[in-house]
């Protein structure tokens, strides 16, 4: 058998006790409760369950998983399920890929008000879309997107931002016909960069009036309203990055891009490559030199650090829908768009296989079977399926 691979969990598990304690009283509770996940994902602690393979009847005993969405362990069997019932909402169009953008200026503001700021990050590129969108200028119609929203970088630094996918099309305002987008161009970037650098600012003001804002350390001037003004003012005059990547190789491609995106966390355990004497070393691309492949190394302090910058407030939801994808109608107007472009209907959603491969016969499925209670050689008890 290989040798097994690096983990996160084997950073928490060896560092994560000495980490606390010269942070006491510097960590939050849902960044305290993702350390304590990851540490025991699929030991003993988290309990265990049997398995028995359809084929061949073999059994085997697997500890549980803590099932944190930040734990890098925990997400395929979610994203399989979600891009099963997304696979019902594709259309026969273009796809476009938009990325919104704050300046780094604005970054250390997210950082201590995360709530707050990604909510005005996810409603500001919305309502900058959406409007551009309906302008008769541009395209004249209603239009449906997911927005997924990623906080870091390569090197795990805080980098907010929010993945659009788009159907290049939309529905008219009086839903009568399919508003096609021309071939290769959804909308102009510039002009979608303007309105929403006015729709973020705006919004960030206005939750500094209401109080909704908290600053701490280097940025507790900022609780002074002419302070925070004053450091506004340059966000008005620099560009705003929206970034419109070409579009995507049809629908299917779409599913294999939100595979990559949905459910990923700050960095995969297959980027880690070494942790010795509490230092990490791990993979990142350099995107300055043509994606570049790069080695970093931080103290085991610091990667743990940088990676829960990127755990997000409880009950947070980082993936929405907009416009004709939003949740409450998005049945009807899917089916409304199908007959507008003269689309099939959706096919039936295709059941998810969660189970794994049976290690001993390779040809049936391991089926879960119940808890295990005890875990004794002599008689392994479990409480039944549900």
């Amino acid at each position: 058998m290989g040798r097994r691979h690096l983990e996160v969990a084997d950073v928490v598990r060896s560092h994560g006790d000495s980490f606390r304690e010269s942070r006491r009283g510097r960590i939050s509770g849902p960044a305290r409760r993702v350390l304590s996940a990851i540490s025991v994902c699929r030991t003993a602690a988290c309990g265990a369950h049997l398995d028995r393979c359809d084929h061949c009847d073999h059994q085997q005993i697997s500890y549980n998983s803590c099932r944190n969405r930040h734990c890098p362990k925990c997400q395929a069997t979610a994203r399989r399920t979600w891009l099963a019932e997304r696979q019902r909402d594709l259309l026969p169009v273009e796809y476009f890929h938009v990325v919104f953008t704050i300046p780094h200026e604005l970054a250390p503001i997210a950082l201590q008000n995360r709530a707050v700021v990604y909510a005005i990050l996810f409603n500001a590129s919305a309502a900058a879309m959406r409007e551009i969108a309906a302008d008769p200028k541009h395209l004249g119609a209603e239009i449906g997107f997911v927005s997924v929203l990623h906080t870091w970088g390569e090197t795990l630094m805080h980098h907010p931002h929010v993945h659009c996918v788009v159907p290049g099309g939309g529905i008219s305002p009086d839903g009568s016909r399919w508003v096609a987008c021309r071939r290769g161009f959804f909308l102009p970037v510039r002009v979608l960069g303007c309105l929403f650098r006015g729709k973020f600012l705006a919004a960030l003001k206005q939750a500094f009036d209401n109080a909704e804002l908290q600053f701490y350390g280097k940025l507790a001037h900022l609780r002074d309203c002419r302070e925070f003004r004053r450091w506004l003012g340059p966000a008005y005059d620099c560009d705003w990055v929206v970034y419109a990547k070409p579009p995507f190789d049809g629908p299917a491609h779409v599913l294999k891009y939100l595979s990559r995106y949905t459910h990923r966390v700050a960095i995969s355990n297959q980027r880690l490559l070494s942790l010795t004497d509490g230092r990490v070393r791990f993979r990142w691309k350099d995107y300055r030199t043509g994606r570049r492949k790069r080695v970093m190394t931080l103290t085991a302090h610091e990667f743990l650090r940088r990676f829960l910058f990127h755990v997000l407030p409880s009950g947070f939801q980082r993936i929405r829908h907009y416009g004709f994808l939003g949740n409450r109608y998005r049945r009807a107007k899917l089916d409304r768009c199908r007959q507008l472009i003269g689309a099939v209907p959706a096919a039936p959603v295709e059941s998810v296989d969660t189970d794994m491969p049976c290690p001993v016969c390779h040809r049936g499925r391991l089926i879960f079977i119940g808890l295990v209670r005890s875990l004794s050689v002599e008689a392994i008890t479990c409480s039944p399926a549900i």
